[in-house]
């Protein structure tokens, strides 16, 4: 494993508790910086927060609530003094279904976590970071958001969202200290496949080059970069996970 220096940064990751945001949080820690995990879990939340020791700390939080997430975010910042990093994670599949059959109340609630959610945490975490004119921002997308995968609408248009907020708020931040990027990972092995058919996740699998699914692993290794001091000129572009599924 490569050394990333990440030595006493703060780093916010959502949907921290499991899957993704567990591995980034894992690399994090590794690397020398401090989590708080902010999930919608709060008792496995807490228990991840325990595997990774003292430089972890949990937090019960809903992402598509407005108001709560400014709350947990100033009481992060009272505990740890700073944010330096922040990963948004949380994300939900939603039902495996065609478009038309989707009625509204489960369109907006993928909608509400993966796309709202990612907003709803940089307009109260951003302003903590620009106290110290320093941040280092990473939103997690997916291959979906860049071709768009059938039968799972809802969760494509969201992370298209996740492209295009993040193209627009670092173009806005582009003069500051803080970066924002964001990574396009094809599937890994998380709980968000047991809400997917075994057909589905198939059909995903055989359209990566790799002829395999990414590591969680890998995935960390390139959010951990992101996070670091090293990147200091890419801000508002993607960064592809997708052995070699999408080249662009």
């Amino acid at each position: 494993m490569n050394s990333i220096d990440l030595k006493d940064r703060v780093a916010v990751i959502t949907g921290g508790a499991q899957g993704i945001g567990y591995a980034i949080a894992e690399r994090v820690i590794q690397s020398g910086g401090k989590v708080a995990l902010w999930d919608s879990n709060g008792s496995r939340s807490t228990d991840s927060a325990a595997a990774l020791g003292p430089n972890a700390r949990a937090f019960e939080v809903d992402v598509t609530d407005f108001d709560l997430v400014g709350q947990v975010a100033s009481a992060t910042e009272e505990i740890f003094g700073r944010i330096d990093c922040l990963v948004n994670s949380a994300g939900i599949t939603g039902k495996v279904k065609p478009t038309i059959e989707y009625d509204a109340t489960e369109w907006r609630n993928v909608i509400d976590v993966c796309l709202t959610g990612t907003f709803n945490c940089c307009r109260h975490v951003v302003p903590v970071m620009l106290k110290r004119d320093y941040g280092r921002i990473v939103n997690i997308s997916s291959v979906a958001g860049k071709e768009g995968n059938p039968n799972i609408a809802a969760y494509s248009a969201a992370k298209a969202g996740v492209l295009g907020f993040t193209k627009s708020l670092g173009k806005e931040l582009a003069k500051t200290g803080i970066a924002v990027n964001a990574i396009t990972p094809t599937t890994a092995k998380t709980p968000i496949l047991d809400g997917l058919t075994p057909e589905f996740i198939e059909y995903m699998r055989v359209r990566i080059p790799r002829d395999r699914f990414a590591e969680l692993s890998e995935i960390a290794a390139m959010v951990a970069w992101l996070l670091s001091e090293e990147n200091s000129f890419t801000t508002a572009s993607t960064f592809d996970l997708s052995g070699g599924r999408t080249t662009y």
